[in-house]
């Protein structure tokens, strides 16, 4: 009896053992936080997108590159009246875009993981998101690598501890490589992502016009590693080739002024560090421009004025300058890439190659216009757009290269001062053709530069990649290169 007790028993232990493990499993399964590779991409595409415009293109990058290319005044007596007297220590620190840094890697991952879902993963064979995340994996290697030159890219995002830094050309081959990818896996039909696509509602027509856009703008940041007519060439076709596919602007517009604000309206209203710059003011002044009055906005009605570009005692202030009279309107759309941009391309492409330009000219001065009236909630009517063109008529003929930059210059103030950094550094390698000096007198100190020609690195690699570490530097020199080393296609060495 005792024998055939103690073999149940032992039969119901090695059950219960057995029971137990697979239990245990279960109860380590994490159900009310899913793993990221089993979410729906469609999700995750959101989040991406609205990070790309919200945090990257209209974050830190663009608050502190204002002051660099003298759209926007910095002020505030903190961070960005450092920025405006050309600080060392936060111009070349590498905490200063650390978030930015890290943020647009995280963002890069979520776009390789949805990437990961469309080949064979929860998302497989779902060729429309697919192709938007490598658009947006194109846009925001480019970003990056525009920013800061030669980053971590072959060897990142794949579990290795110290990437390498690839050579901006090579990120270049890596940007057009996806861009030709997404034309073809958008091309496919497949509509999977519907309204979680927050930039074009899933219209892939739009997302196609979207990528020749993009390949436009890159193939003319190169312009000055090819100055051949074949090249400007090849941006005009791609450029024509999104205006044939509809495309009028990518703009993010998911916010409602009320329980959430654009990332400008956030930052002007909770640091008050961004006034008006004379620099804009006087071109609007000298052309009589009917947006002057939305630039030198006095919301604070200190009968302050603008800013001058590096005057510390502005630049010490704080809720006295005049401010652009959008940033008053929170619910104002953010954009990934506006339909001036784009005709403005057209516009430089075709003065370069010797073409009429004029009709591409007024098309990106008319969005332009357009797009800062509405950002205000301030309408410019077609009369007053119609004389405005019309004044600029001798300054068109003169040189229409020049006002074709000066009104590009002009038309990214409102959002867009990454692509006028990059304008002016691309225009003054090719030629010297950037028509819109900068004032500010502490660009230089002594016979040293304090312009920067790239953002510095971001502090958490600065302090765990060697690789980076040593291009950044140590002790004095710590930083300093962002001085004197150029990006490849401004002229720089890989």
């Amino acid at each position: 009896m005792k024998t055939k007790y103690i073999m149940g028993a032992a039969l119901v232990a090695l059950a219960f053992a057995s029971c137990s493990e697979d239990q245990m499993d279960h109860i380590n399964t994490d159900e009310q936080h899913s793993s990221i590779s089993i979410v729906d991409g469609n999700y995750s595409i959101t989040d991406a997108e609205v990070n790309t415009v919200y945090n990257i293109l209209d974050g830190n990058y663009a608050w502190y590159v204002s002051s660099y290319t003298e759209q926007l005044f910095g002020t505030g007596n903190n961070q960005l009246k450092n920025a405006e007297l050309r600080n060392v220590n936060e111009v070349a620190s590498s905490t200063t875009f650390n978030n930015e840094w890290n943020n647009t890697y995280a963002n890069l991952y979520n776009l390789k993981v949805i990437k990961e879902k469309c080949r064979g993963g929860v998302n497989n064979g779902a060729d429309d998101l697919l192709g938007m995340a490598q658009a947006l994996e194109a846009l925001n290697w480019g970003i990056l690598t525009d920013m800061h030159g030669d980053v971590p890219c072959t060897e990142a995002l794949g579990g290795q501890s110290t990437p390498a830094l690839t050579s901006q050309k090579d990120i270049y081959d890596k940007i057009f490589s996806l861009l030709d990818s997404a034309q073809t896996n958008l091309a496919q039909g497949s509509k999977t992502v519907g309204t979680h696509d927050v930039i074009f509602n899933g219209n892939l027509d739009k997302w196609a016009g979207l990528v020749h856009a993009l390949k436009a703008r890159y193939l003319l940041h190169t312009y000055g590693t090819d100055k051949t007519p074949a090249h400007l060439s090849k941006v005009l076709a791609e450029a024509e080739a999104a205006v044939s596919a509809g495309f009028d602007g990518a703009n993010l517009d998911v916010f409602n002024g009320k329980t959430s604000d654009n990332s400008w309206s956030a930052y002007h209203w909770s640091r008050y560090y961004i006034g008006s710059s004379k620099t804009v003011e006087d071109l609007l002044t000298a052309r009589k421009d009917p947006r002057e009055p939305i630039y030198n906005f006095d919301g604070f009605e200190t009968e302050a004025g603008v800013g001058t570009p590096g005057n510390a005692e502005q630049a010490q202030s704080t809720n006295t300058l005049a401010y652009p009279a959008w940033l008053e309107n929170s619910a104002s759309s953010l954009h990934l890439f506006s339909k001036s941009e784009l005709y403005f391309i057209i516009a430089e492409v075709k003065a370069r190659l010797g073409q009429d330009a004029k009709s591409d000219f007024d098309s990106a001065v008319r969005a332009a216009m357009d797009d800062w009236g509405t950002a205000a909630d301030s309408e410019i009517s077609a009369a007053d757009v119609d004389a405005y063109l019309n004044g600029l008529a001798d300054r068109y003929a003169a040189n229409p290269l020049n006002e074709i930059l000066t009104q590009k210059y002009i038309a990214q103030t409102r959002d867009e001062q990454l692509e006028t950094y990059n304008d002016i550094r691309r225009c003054d390698y090719v030629d010297g053709s950037y028509p819109v000096k900068m004032q500010n007198p502490n660009n230089i100190s002594g016979s040293s530069n304090r312009w920067p020609l790239r953002l510095p690195y971001g502090d958490s690699d600065v302090t765990s990649n060697p690789n980076v570490a040593k291009v950044f530097g140590s002790g004095n020199e710590a930083g300093m290169y962002i001085y004197t080393n150029p990006v490849w296609w401004a002229g720089g060495n890989n």
